[in-house]
């Protein structure tokens, strides 16, 4: 019942949103700019929001705040910023608004699109321990399988703007962490699709895919043992108030994969639509590096508010988890990886 009132608000939420969006001229634009060459009339401004689930201090959401700003110190957009679940607290719901050409700009992740949108390949850009250097998100979007997996997406109606790292995930537990074994049986916040039930199944946790806004009293409440999270998100949502232990398993590579309308992106004028791409992918890149260069600060200040931190052997996690491979539980195409991997130059 609970999940039901709360998809209910949740819903609600972005009608009114919506409503005043399209209100203020159809969807997509609003009066008041700068200018037109002709004298006397207005141009329209663009209108779009960035609408993201991570706190206001992440990179992920400073990232957005300052695309924003570009964008609006344009004259040509006016671009609004809603971190912190403001919208939604689910991700995918905010992704579904997108597709239906509500002007949201949504950070998702590569295994969220590939459970959302029926794409069992690009799980390979988020699979354990496949990905290990962020370096490589920024060759991906000139690789023939990026283009093929975009082309895939834009038919569902979204398109992959940018891929941005944002950070390696880890476990945070009310109880310590330190080998494969003490996972068995704990209920984890992970994430709720392909990927990381794959994870939970050979790591011995039960995945407990709910909002992130419920992850802290439900740890607080014991109905939650942890979550598996990246460190700024962590942080910026207090979870070393009630999770006293993070278990450097570094498991996944998190990536933002910035989403948005292709309805919306094809109404836009042609050097709009560049200015909007160009200054997404820019921002993203600048940000990786400093998200990357942000984490050792992350983890000192969890050292501070009394977390304890265990580097755990990666070997052991990683031969735990070679049998998705394996298996291939994933459902990759054949040789996936190695022409990924090709692509890629690795």
């Amino acid at each position: 019942m609970k999940v039901v009132k709360y998809a209910v608000c949740a819903a609600l939420g972005m009608l009114l949103v919506v409503g005043s969006v399209f209100a203020k001229g159809g969807g997509q634009q609003q009066s008041g700019g700068s200018q037109s060459s002709g004298g006397g009339a207005q141009a329209a401004k663009i209108k779009v929001i960035f609408a993201g689930t991570e706190a206001a201090t992440t990179g992920q959401s400073r990232m957005m705040q300052e695309v924003a700003e570009k964008l609006n110190a344009s004259g040509r957009f006016d671009a609004d910023v809603q971190v912190n679940g403001a919208l939604s607290s689910d991700t995918d719901n905010l992704v579904t608004q997108a597709k239906t050409g509500v002007p949201l700009v949504v950070p998702s992740d590569p295994g969220r699109l590939a459970s959302q949108f029926s794409i069992p390949d690009l799980n390979i850009l988020m699979a354990p321990y496949v990905l290990t250097d962020m370096k490589a998100l920024e060759k991906l979007p000139d690789t023939a399988i990026f283009k093929e997996w975009q082309g895939k997406l834009e038919a569902q109606g979204i398109t992959f703007v940018a891929d941005m790292y944002n950070g390696f995930r880890s476990f945070y537990t009310i109880t310590p962490v330190k080998t494969v074994a003490d996972l068995s049986g704990l209920r984890i916040r992970g994430f709720g699709n392909n990927i990381g039930n794959a994870l939970a199944k050979y790591l011995g946790f039960a995945n407990i895919g709910i909002s992130w806004g419920e992850v802290l009293p439900g740890i607080q409440q014991k109905t939650l043992d942890g979550c598996e999270v990246q460190v700024a998100t962590a942080y910026g949502a207090a979870i070393y108030e009630v999770a006293k232990n993070l278990a450097l398993t570094k498991h996944y590579m998190l990536q933002s994969s910035f989403v948005c309308s292709t309805k919306l992106l094809n109404s836009l004028p042609e050097a709009d639509k560049k200015l909007f791409l160009d200054t997404i992918r820019e921002t993203a890149r600048k940000y990786s590096e400093i998200i990357a260069e942000e984490e050792a600060g992350y983890y000192q200040q969890m050292r501070e508010k009394g977390v304890t931190i265990t580097e755990v052997n990666l070997q052991e996690f990683q031969d735990a988890l070679a049998p998705l491979y394996s298996n291939n539980d994933l459902g990759f195409s054949p040789g996936l990886k190695d022409r990924l991997f090709q692509e890629l130059g690795l």
